[in-house]
C-alpha cells in the first residue's frame, strides 16, 4: 500500500503537532507540582535563623553503655543495649528467648531455627510469633510501671 507524498507529509505533521501537546502538558504538570512542593518547603537558611538550638542529632549506637546486657545463644554472644528489653528478654521462656534472638540478632530464617530444634519452618515460624506477642506484653507491662 503506497501512501501519497502529501499524506505522508500531513502524518508528519499531525505527529509532530501531538508531540508538541504533550511536552507541553508535561511541562505545565511539572511546573505546577514543582510549585506545590515550593509553598510547602522551607530553606535550611530560614531554619538555621530562627530557630535556638542546632537543627541535627548524633546517633548513639556505637556509644559504650554501662550494664549491656549479654545473652548467648549458640556460643556467640548477643549484646541487648536497651535495658528495657533486656529485661523483656530475660522474663520470657528460654527457648522463646532463643528463638527470638537467633533470628533477629544472629539473622536464622524460620526454616534454620526449625531444623535446629527438629521441627518444621511453620512451627519456628509460629514460636516466633507467639515470643513476639510475649515480648510485647512484657515491654507493655514495663512501660506501665514506669
Amino acid at each position: 500500500m503506497s501512501y501519497s507524498e502529501e499524506y505522508k507529509e500531513h502524518i508528519e505533521y499531525t505527529f509532530n503537532a501531538f508531540c508538541k501537546v504533550v511536552l507541553r502538558n508535561a511541562a505545565l504538570n511539572a511546573y505546577r507540582d514543582f510549585g506545590r512542593k515550593q509553598k510547602h518547603e522551607v530553606s535550611l537558611d530560614y531554619l538555621m535563623s530562627e530557630t535556638p538550638f542546632e537543627p541535627f542529632i548524633t546517633d548513639n549506637y556505637f556509644e559504650q553503655y554501662d550494664n549491656p546486657t549479654v545473652f548467648v545463644v549458640k556460643g556467640q554472644e548477643i549484646i541487648v543495649a536497651s535495658e528495657r528489653l533486656a529485661n523483656a528478654l530475660s522474663r520470657l521462656p528460654v527457648q522463646r528467648r532463643t528463638v527470638l534472638l537467633m533470628y533477629f540478632f544472629l539473622g536464622y530464617t524460620d526454616k534454620e531455627i526449625g531444623n535446629e530444634y527438629g521441627r518444621s519452618r511453620s512451627t519456628a515460624n509460629y514460636w516466633k510469633l507467639v515470643s513476639l506477642k510475649k515480648l510485647r506484653k512484657e515491654l507493655e507491662k514495663t512501660n506501665h510501671e514506669e
